[in-house]
Parts: C-alpha cells; sequence; structure tokens
C-alpha cells in the first residue's frame, strides 16, 4: 500500500471514530443522558423539582424554585424563566401547567423550568424591584456571586440556567403597573445564524406584535437582561410580554403555554407542528418614555392605540394635583404598554412607543 493510501486510510479511520463517539455522546441508541442542575440529577424519563441555592451575602440566601423534565429520548436542553418580574403572574402560572403537561417518556431533550426567579419580591409583592437590595433583576445580568441579593439571583441563572441551556424564553408581561399589549422580542445579535434561528423562535411563540430590537448591549459582562445574556453567549433566546397589570386571566396564562410549546416543536421536542403566527405585525423602532417627577400619572390613550408624533399621552401632577409636566409621544406609533396606576417616580416608565414597519 502506498503512503499515500495509508495516509487516506488513517484520515478517513479518524473521522469514523469523531463521528462514532458524537453519535455515543448524543444517545446512540435513542437514550438521553442523566442530566445535573445544581444539587439535582436527573435521569432520563424523569421529572424532579428542587431549589438552586442562593447563598447569603452582604444580604440573606434565597432559593429558586426550578423543575428538570429530562426526556426519555436524546434532543435540545430548552429554559423556560418566569418571575424575573414576579408581579407578572401568567408566565408563572403557565409554567406550572407546563410541568404538569410534559411527560418524559414522549419529550426529547430537556425541558429546564425556572418557576419563580425572583423569589423574595413575589412573596412580598413588589413590582420592578427586590425588597432587600432595591434593585432591578433584569438590569443586573450576568450578575455577581459576591454582590447584593439581585446581583447573585442573577450569577446563579446565568451559571445554572443559561449556562446550561441551548434554548432560552424569558417570559413576561405587563407588571402591577402596566397596561401591556402581548409582544415578542426579536434580538438581535448580528450572528445572522442565530438571528434566523431566533426569528422563528419569535414567531412560533405566536404573539401578533414582534419588536425587532437592536438596542441590546454585546457586552458579556454587562448584558443588563436575561434573555440578553443568552444572546451575547450565541445561544437562541427571546423575551415574551403576555398579560397585564399583574392580573390572573386565563387568555394571557393560555398564550404563554402555547407559545412555550409551540417553541419545542419548533426544535422537535414534543410531537406536531408549531402554529406559526401567519400575520406578525413588526415593530421597527421603539421607545420608552420615563418619568421626570415624582408625582401621579393620568393617562390619556391606552394600550394599543395609535398616538401621533407630539400627540399628548399621559399628564404628571404634583402631590398636590398641580400639572407639572405634560408626556408627548416621540413619533408615530402603537402604544405598547401603558401605566395604568397612579404612581409614578423619577427615572421610571411611563410608557412605549413602537413604530410599525412597513
Amino acid at each position: 500500500m502506498s503512503l499515500h493510501r495509508i495516509k487516506a486510510f488513517s484520515l478517513n479511520l479518524a473521522i469514523f471514530l469523531v463521528a462514532l463517539l458524537l453519535l455515543l455522546s448524543t444517545g446512540l441508541t435513542g437514550q438521553n443522558r442523566p442530566f445535573t442542575l445544581g444539587q439535582m440529577i436527573v435521569q432520563p424519563g424523569e421529572s424532579v423539582s428542587g431549589f438552586l441555592e442562593v447563598p447569603a451575602g452582604v444580604d440573606p440566601a434565597t432559593q429558586i424554585p426550578v423543575t428538570v423534565i429530562n426526556g426519555q429520548k436524546p434532543g435540545r436542553v430548552l429554559a423556560a424563566v418566569a418571575g424575573i418580574h414576579p408581579y407578572e403572574y401568567p408566565p408563572i402560572l403557565a409554567l406550572y401547567r407546563i410541568k404538569e403537561m410534559i411527560k418524559p417518556a414522549e419529550l426529547s431533550g430537556t425541558l429546564i423550568l425556572v418557576h419563580i426567579a425572583n423569589l423574595p419580591a413575589f412573596q412580598r409583592r413588589t413590582i420592578y424591584y427586590n425588597p432587600f437590595d432595591w434593585k432591578n433583576l433584569n438590569r443586573v445580568f450576568p450578575g455577581d456571586l459576591h454582590g447584593t441579593q439581585s446581583q447573585r439571583i442573577a450569577a446563579v441563572l446565568t451559571r445554572e440556567v443559561v449556562d446550561r441551556a441551548e434554548v432560552l424564553i424569558d417570559l413576561h408581561c405587563g407588571d402591577g403597573n402596566e397596561a401591556l399589549i402581548p409582544y415578542t422580542y426579536w434580538m438581535l445579535s448580528g450572528d445572522s445564524q442565530l438571528d434566523s434561528v431566533t426569528r422563528e423562535m419569535a414567531v412560533v411563540f405566536g404573539l401578533k406584535h414582534i419588536i425587532i430590537d437592536n438596542t441590546r448591549a454585546q457586552d458579556l459582562q454587562n448584558s443588563k437582561y436575561l434573555g440578553n445574556t443568552a444572546i451575547v453567549r450565541k445561544r437562541p433566546a427571546i423575551t415574551t410580554e403576555s398579560g397585564y397589570l399583574g392580573r390572573v386571566e386565563e387568555e394571557a396564562i393560555a398564550a404563554n403555554v402555547a407559545g412555550v410549546l409551540n417553541v419545542m416543536k419548533y426544535f422537535k421536542m414534543i410531537p406536531g407542528q408549531p402554529r406559526r403566527q401567519t400575520d406578525p405585525v413588526w415593530v421597527e423602532k421603539y421607545e420608552v418614555i420615563y418619568s421626570n417627577h415624582d408625582g401621579l400619572f393620568y393617562p390619556r390613550a391606552g394600550m394599543g392605540d395609535y398616538v401621533r408624533a407630539g400627540e399628548v399621552v399621559g399628564i404628571i401632577t404634583d402631590y398636590h394635583g398641580n400639572i407639572l409636566e405634560e408626556q408627548r409621544a416621540p413619533f408615530t406609533g402603537i402604544l405598547l404598554y401603558i401605566i395604568g396606576t397612579p404612581p409614578c417616580n423619577k427615572g421610571e416608565p411611563l410608557f412605549e412607543v413602537g413604530r410599525v414597519k412597513d
């Protein structure tokens, strides 16, 4: 045998062995592998609930309630996270329903359900902020294990959920003060292949309005938002909003359930074809208007209304009822959300306007 043929044979043998190892590592016989999350070890065909532990630091320790459903067959690892803002109840309740719906024997891959990411704030019924450090959890990712409680929660979620998952859905809705129409953020990464996958995720989740979001920071050390933390780590992720004013309404819960199941179908984790949003409304630009004052906010328009550039959307008064400022639309578009309760604080959001793409 010539030297050339020997080299070719050796190369083909090496390629074969690598392919064989890859097949074995993903389950040549169709068998999934055990999955570890925190202290939980979940065997193929099991569903296990437990807690991710957030250690004490400058303020108290806490826990994150999670469920891991490890399918009998290999497939994607998908994380669905609710309760980053814990007054947003429909996504939280949706994940408890999904926990009961998904049977490990019918699942390909692994489903991580983070039921309530911000448990201390959930227990105290606060909007936006953690009661121990008064930080917004969805502004401190990827977090810091040596920081305050919100930063430590973010660090544990980044390490145990974002870094362990292959796909992530960050589930939100209108907080206790936000009247909000359902929509999905399609976050652009600059990676065309990744953006193609996340676009499909946004479409199959099924909400009518999809925001094309190219505003998120690309900094691994200051990704701020949970969904963006996955994106900058090259993991497909979307952020969704379905529900408003902290209400527990069946329509919003069902939309979150259907959306997660559709994404799972898209990735072939469960049987069936995903239902695509056939006529999405693409929002090409959005802007959040913040309050310049402490006081009371009086809306002059409602969620989903179209407003013209310069139109008065709401009025701020002081605590004696004196008008401080008229807040106007920055451009013509749709009101994606607007504050639906009177308190407003300097630096906090009042409303968000989105410009619909032609």
